[in-house]
């Protein structure tokens, strides 16, 4: 198949294919024309290329898992160096989930002191003479 189709058939565009094709991640055939040729094999690279940067691994780091398809690994991630892969991507995972709980437990923490911040204006408005509880954002509390 040529460019165009393999591009449509990927769900990409060609010139994606041609970077692909320049850092070595696309196999460069050549029809007799001049024109480039892809087959299934080209496909299934593809489909591993995007679906690993879809789970968010950067293209470099689909290098291994193309690799070992071109081997005849089926799946491409049997080889050593896509378990390597794996194993630092699910360490780079569990950092960002690490952070993301402390980030989440500082905002839940402001939210509850602002919302105590709230309750005690509101509960100093219903005292005679009390201030009333106005909103950094230009409103009046209820």
């Amino acid at each position: 198949m040529r460019i165009g189709e393999l591009a449509a058939r990927a769900g990409t565009t060609t010139r994606t294919l041609r970077y692909y094709e320049a850092r070595g991640l696309l196999p460069a055939r050549r029809a007799d024309n001049g024109h480039r040729t892809y087959d299934e094999s080209d496909l299934r690279l593809l489909t591993q290329i995007r679906t690993l940067q879809d789970f968010g691994f950067e293209l470099e780091e689909t290098r291994p898992f193309v690799e070992c398809l071109r081997a005849g690994h089926p799946e491409g991630d049997t080889c050593p160096a896509s378990l390597a892969v794996y194993r630092r991507k699910l360490a780079e995972l569990d950092s960002l989930i690490g952070e993301l709980r402390t980030v989440r437990a500082t905002v839940g923490a402001q939210l509850e002191r602002a919302e105590r911040a709230r309750a005690g204006l509101a509960a100093e408005a219903l005292v005679p003479g009390g201030p009333e509880p106005v909103c950094e954002l230009g409103g009046t509390y209820p």
